[in-house]
């Protein structure tokens, strides 16, 4: 190194930490970012393709990146998978919480209900592991998926346990049938079909399907 450049280094202003956390902050963000992105992906490739067609370079393509880029987020289509469905139920219970504290046991299982209606339209929910043994088998050995998705059950029971003392609901159905029967309306192939249809426009389909639900067919 010459004595000039030897110079000009030495000259060069030094960053600030502050600076430099910005630098790094910033970084993290674009990172973050193009996490998302490819959540994101991930989402519209598993119920388009489901998770057995679905690949890795499926992935790096709908995002528009490397598939080497994809592997310094994401190590496998397992862990990919994981990430996207406790995703989910993360926003699943974010959807929870935001509901007023006024608001009653059932009226909230009907607000989740039309939410995770609300957000297969958009996107938002793939294909739930019931349609795939192998994306099922995966997910039942993530400890943390295991343990949200108890979480979150347990919270919609508790609900379910809730709207039976006060009445809202037929005090004779089991809880486990209950919960399991709000599960599958949630992922219920008619909203699928209806907009395919075109006969109705999507609130009419989240409203009808809510209350059929929860009001039956029968006056």
């Amino acid at each position: 190194m010459s004595r000039a450049q030897v110079d000009t280094e030495s000259h060069r202003p030094r960053s600030t930490p502050r600076e430099d956390a910005a630098r790094r902050s910033f970084r993290e963000v674009q990172f973050e970012a193009r996490e998302n992105a490819i959540l994101d992906a991930t989402n519209r490739l598993l119920a388009r393709k489901g998770y057995e067609l679905m690949s890795m370079d499926d992935i790096a393509a709908e995002v528009g990146i490397a598939k080497g880029s994809l592997y310094k987020h994401f190590s496998s289509k397992e862990t990919l998978a994981a990430a996207v469905m406790l995703r989910l139920l993360r926003r699943t219970r974010e959807a929870l919480d935001a509901l007023p504290p006024e608001v009653s046991p059932i009226e909230q299982l009907q607000a989740l209900l039309e939410w995770t209606l609300r957000e297969r339209i958009a996107g938002g929910v793939p294909h739930l592991p019931s349609t795939s043994q192998p994306l099922r088998d995966s997910l039942t050995r993530n400890a943390d998926y295991v343990d949200q998705l108890v979480d979150l059950s347990e919270r919609i029971g508790g609900l379910i346990r809730d709207a039976q003392s006060d009445g809202s609901l037929a005090s004779h159905y089991r809880e486990a049938f209950l919960l399991y029967h709000f599960y599958a309306r949630a992922c219920d192939p008619t909203l699928d079909y209806l907009r395919s249809g075109g006969s109705l426009d999507d609130d009419a389909i989240v409203e009808q399907m809510v209350s059929a639900t929860f009001s039956g067919l029968v006056r």
